[in-house]
């Protein structure tokens, strides 16, 4: 059974805020409507037929959620628990599971539900599923104390890698899948605008490539915070020629691969101006509106646009890139809070964004 027949044949249920009696509980995040995010006290989720249950140790969040929380994510049905950024314990699961997982391994969840039978999964390309369905976002996410997650959707986690870490694996897949998908190679540059948590692991993923990674953002500050992580190039675009500049940066030849992870419209537009001839641009960001292209600016340099949407079958590069320490991920971690604090940070992270690069959130104690 593929992950979002589960999800078809049993859809999720939303339950009272209230204890419910004679019935065990537990803390989950939840987003009422816009601009109303509370700490509910739900059932405990029972696992159905190929799922694990989960006891959830670490979540991070994400920009996803305080879209969810905004209100300007159009994907998002209200009420909605929030979190696809989810480590942590398994607590039982089928024994004849396909990856031989077993009950007290720790494991990190793969969040994009998808069908198995339309073309993109039979070519392998998951993450373009006609029926996708993302946790926190389409269906309830797992920012609880427990979850329950189809079982071949979980990647094991190395026993010493710490739980903060796996909570920020997901977000270094969304840049890893970026990155490919521009088939970025040693040794070339990559232009990367926008200076946010998966710009930034961008940056470091070309870098442990061996490619040289250019930033590029509005603020000083967040391109100040890149030259601390060892970023190469950093570029203000508000206050500098970016052009020239990558054009001084690559001796005139322009960055072979460039990925738009803002979504800004006017940023997008600027790919065709930065990358060189025969190039790649990968689009990460998801733009509000249409982004009007110079088509005869496409063909004159013969360059490849290609979107880039989540990730699909990355997990274990990302884990072993964090692992091996080839990408120090704790570098963009904020801080980590309790889940009771949950709620309170979401609100302050959507009005004071600027003070934040990576939360995540400790539901349980391990």
């Amino acid at each position: 059974m593929y992950p979002s027949e589960i999800f078809q044949s049993h859809p999720p249920l939303f339950l009272s805020q209230s204890i419910l009696s004679g019935r065990f509980t537990m803390k989950a995040v939840r987003i009422n409507e816009p601009k109303n995010v509370v700490l509910a006290d739900i059932e405990k989720p029972t696992p159905k037929a190929g799922e694990a249950l989960i006891r959830i140790i670490t979540a991070g969040i994400c920009g996803s959620d305080i879209g969810a929380f905004r209100g300007t994510n159009n994907l998002v049905s209200y009420p909605r628990i929030i979190g696809h950024e989810l480590a942590g314990i398994i607590e039982s699961i089928p024994e004849d599971n396909p990856k031989g997982l077993k009950i007290g391994d720790k494991v990190i969840a793969d969040p994009y539900l998808y069908c198995g039978h339309c073309y993109p999964c039979s070519i392998g390309r998951t993450n373009c599923c006609t029926d996708l369905h993302v946790l926190g976002v389409h269906v309830d996410g797992g920012m609880a104390e427990y979850f329950c997650h189809p079982a071949d959707m979980l990647v094991k986690m190395p026993d010493d890698m710490s739980w903060e870490e796996a909570a920020m694996a997901e977000p270094l897949t969304i840049s890893l899948h970026g990155i490919h998908r521009g088939g970025l190679k040693a040794g070339e540059y990559c232009a990367i605008i926008g200076a946010g948590p998966i710009g930034l692991l961008a940056g470091m993923i070309a870098q442990a490539y061996g490619a040289h990674a250019i930033l590029l953002d509005l603020v000083d500050e967040r391109l100040q915070f890149a030259k601390e992580l060892g970023i190469e190039y950093v570029i203000n675009s508000k206050t500098e020629d970016t052009v020239k500049r990558i054009s001084e940066i690559t001796n005139g030849v322009m960055a072979q691969q460039v990925m738009e992870c803002s979504g800004a419209n006017a940023a997008i537009r600027s790919t065709l101006d930065l990358v060189s001839n025969a190039g790649r641009i990968t689009l990460t960001g998801w733009p509000k509106t249409e982004t009007p292209l110079p088509t005869d600016l496409i063909t004159k340099k013969e360059v490849d646009i290609r979107g880039a949407r989540t990730s699909a079958g990355e997990f274990e590069e990302a884990i072993e890139l964090i692992h091996s320490g080839r990408v120090d991920i704790k570098k963009i971690l904020t801080k980590v809070i309790s889940i009771d604090e949950a709620p309170a940070t979401i609100i302050d992270i959507e009005k004071n964004p600027g003070n934040y690069m990576k939360v995540v959130v400790q539901v349980n104690e391990p």
